[in-house]
């Protein structure tokens, strides 16, 4: 199955690794490899993480306070939305 982000997340995906960035040189790559992660193990198990609506699901970022929101699709997987958990909840849900 292969995987593909709505414009807007990877848009907000790619604002998160620019933000870890400032902080340690390297932070945003590590992020980013936790995303990556993150999407490996929705793409090997995609029924098994928390159901937020009908037609989503949700599977956090191991060391992150950030969640990989999508959608199963007959032949792919649809990134949502990379969000962050204390911020604006429920924000996506108008790219459903």
């Amino acid at each position: 199955m292969k995987f593909y982000f709505h414009p807007d997340a990877e848009a907000e995906f790619y604002k998160a690794i620019e933000y870890y960035e400032q902080f340690r040189p390297e932070l945003g790559f590590e992020f980013a490899k936790e995303v990556y992660a993150t999407i490996s193990r929705i793409l090997q198990y995609p029924d098994a993480w928390s159901p937020l609506s009908q037609h989503s699901r949700r599977c956090l970022v191991n060391r992150f306070p950030y969640g990989v929101i999508y959608q199963v699709r007959p032949r792919s997987l649809r990134i949502i939305a990379v969000a962050h958990l204390n911020r604006r909840p429920g924000y996506w849900e108008e790219r459903l």
